[in-house]
């Protein structure tokens, strides 16, 4: 549905047996600098696969898929600069780019729903809400920034349970980073979301905050390469990986 431009929408609450991902596109010249930043990230980039150089089939995710059209949205950026947003990238892709697949958090919300866990932003068809945080990445090579933040209200007498159901996802950002405040780690107004749409907040619950694979393009604001290209934000790629299963790069 992606390929054929018949999907636009947040990916959150579709495909529930399955690993969702975040992308991020790079020239070869930069991608061992970045791989090294993942692997010192694993929180907000969790990698699931990285293809050689010029191949934009994911053949261990979901061979026969093409990254260069099998999203339903891409951002381009250009010396840290968003230039332009498109549904397929064919005209653009190169020789000497590698592509990162990064788990997703959208993977367990299905998990959460399971267990008896309102998640607001798939009950109201919308983007999770994600905030840059004062929370900072550690830099490897040119690559550093902030760590962005989804949210999601949870009732506080479940919070505990939130955190034991997503901490067996480490694949997929695992555990929150922090509940409560949002003003401990920079976030001054929940209802402007840098990214997503902002959802309610009932009396009884309180705002939880994982790691997010939006991450990267942030990053891309402050080391500025000379091209990325990612996802559109909460519009995810769809993997043919199992949601329950620990993905392994060998």
């Amino acid at each position: 549905m992606a390929r054929g431009g018949e999907w636009h929408g947040s990916t959150g609450g579709q495909c529930p047996a399955y690993e969702q991902a975040n992308l991020v596109i790079l020239p070869k010249d930069v991608a061992i600098e970045f791989a090294a930043f993942c692997t010192r990230n694993p929180k907000p980039c969790p990698l699931i696969e990285i293809t050689p150089p010029g191949d934009p089939e994911p053949v261990r995710s979901a061979p026969g898929a093409d990254l260069r059209t099998d999203l339903p949205g891409y951002r381009i950026y250009r010396w840290g600069e968003l230039v332009e947003q498109r549904e397929e990238i064919l005209d653009v892709w190169r020789d000497d780019l590698v592509a990162f697949l990064l788990g997703c958090s959208l993977t367990f919300e299905h998990a959460l729903i399971e267990a008896g866990i309102s998640v607001r932003n798939v009950e109201n068809g919308t983007l999770v809400p994600m905030y840059m945080s004062s929370l900072l990445c550690r830099p490897a090579g040119r690559f550093h920034g902030p760590i962005v933040v989804t949210m999601r209200p949870i009732p506080e007498r479940q919070i505990q349970l939130a955190y034991d159901i997503s901490a067996g996802y480490p694949h997929a950002h695992g555990s929150p980073l922090h509940a409560g405040s949002p003003e401990t780690i920079g976030i001054v107004n929940l209802d402007r979301p840098d990214y997503g749409d902002p959802v309610a907040i009932h009396q009884d619950e309180v705002p939880v905050f994982w790691a997010c694979g939006v991450t990267p393009q942030a990053v891309a604001l402050e080391t500025r390469p000379e091209l990325m290209i990612t996802h559109e934000p909460g519009i995810m790629f769809l993997t043919d990986l199992r949601r329950g299963g620990l993905p392994r790069l060998d």
